[in-house]
């Protein structure tokens, strides 16, 4: 009826917000230029429990035009957001009449919803967390990688220590009940005879006990050697 007889549309584009408490709440509406005599409001709840948060002759501090004397686009801010602001705003337009102001069309409402904190991470929390995980990452990384050097040193320190000078194995020390100097002549000599470069004349073989294999009745000085001579078999 009366609106097309006018052809008027009013926009009120958004059906939900989200605000958090203590930022500045934005409700858009626009409506065309021409259309009946009367002011345009936003009012917060629809019935007679409504409440006027803005109109053209005055409203609250906290609550201004973002075009001002603008005809047309009738989008206004609620600045410091607070819990109690939360509900569903409608922005109207009326007709005026001998009556008084009559409803002449409304828009379909925006709900606002205000959250004591956001609801979805900053773009800066979100970085401060992901570099905090990357840095705890790196550090196990290093840590891991200081404990397999380690192992790796331990390692080669003990096949260093533990390594014998001799080109065969041995598997007493000399000077021991276990063991007599007549098994390691054996060993060495069948060592000689699987060299390639064996030698007919005689090799002399210097025996000692290792320093940690003194027996405690042993007094120092008392180290002995013992030789023995053998001839390498000919290839």
């Amino acid at each position: 009826g009366a609106q097309e007889r006018w052809n008027f549309r009013l926009q009120q584009p958004e059906s939900r917000v989200w605000v958090t408490t203590g930022q500045t709440l934005t409700l858009t509406c626009t409506v065309p230029g021409s259309g009946p005599v009367g002011p345009v409001k936003w009012l917060k709840g629809w019935g007679s429990t409504n409440q006027t948060v803005y109109d053209q002759k005055g409203s609250s501090h906290r609550v201004m035009r973002a075009v001002n004397e603008s005809n047309t686009d009738f989008t206004i801010r609620i600045e410091d957001v607070r819990p109690e602001d939360a509900g569903t705003y409608y922005c109207v337009k009326f007709n005026k009449t001998n009556l008084g102001n009559e409803v002449f069309t409304r828009g379909q409402g925006t709900e606002v919803l205000v959250h004591e904190s956001s609801p979805f991470p900053s773009v800066e929390v979100a970085a401060a967390v992901l570099c905090f995980i990357l840095l705890i990452f790196v550090f196990a990384f290093c840590l891991y990688r200081r404990k397999q050097r380690g192992e790796e040193q331990s390692q080669h320190v003990a096949e260093v220590t533990t390594g014998s000078c001799l080109p065969f194995p041995v598997p007493c020390c000399a000077k021991t009940p276990s063991c007599h100097a007549g098994q390691i002549l054996a060993r060495f000599s069948a060592f000689l005879q699987q060299s390639n470069d064996v030698n007919k004349d005689i090799h002399y073989a210097d025996l000692q006990p290792l320093p940690t294999a003194r027996w405690p009745n042993s007094s120092p000085g008392a180290e002995c050697s013992e030789y023995a001579s053998i001839r390498g078999a000919a290839k």
